[in-house]
């Protein structure tokens, strides 16, 4: 592939661009509601690592950085999307290298993340790249 590949912080200014990929995670929440709740993250230190192939967005990986007694300072990748026509081709692997990278060179000493019972195809991602299933992620909604 001779396209540049950059990874980078996507600027709060410009993180609407991230609703696209978002789509295609769940196409049910509207527009709005996604940009209200981005403004809501960005508030509380959401930050989202962008893959661009040619000056084009074609993967993210949202970021948090935070603070548990059980594992101390780690970064928690979150709703990691590779287009699908980009996808299988190493993106992946190289965007979380970089989140990797990106949470040693802020303190963290682990990185953690939540995969979706259902998402097989995620769960391998994540076991082929030296993350292990340490738990259950459980939601309560509390809507009434």
């Amino acid at each position: 592939m001779d396209c540049e590949i950059n990874i980078q912080l996507i600027p709060n200014a410009e993180i609407t661009a991230i609703i696209p990929l978002l789509r295609l995670l769940n196409n049910v929440i509207p527009e709005q509601t996604l940009r209200d709740r981005l403004d809501d993250m960005v508030r509380q230190g959401y930050k989202c690592a962008g893959l661009y192939l040619g000056g084009e967005l074609i993967g993210i990986c949202g970021l948090w950085i935070i603070t548990k007694y059980y594992v101390g300072r780690h970064i928690e990748p979150d709703n990691v999307v590779i287009l699908p026509e980009h996808r299988a081709k190493g993106f992946g692997k190289q965007l979380i290298s970089w989140v990797c990278e990106y949470g040693r060179s802020q303190g963290c000493i682990a990185s953690e993340l939540n995969c979706y019972i259902t998402n097989e195809s995620g769960q391998a991602f994540w076991e082929k790249e030296g993350y292990n299933k340490i738990g259950y992620h459980y939601q309560r909604r509390l809507e009434p």
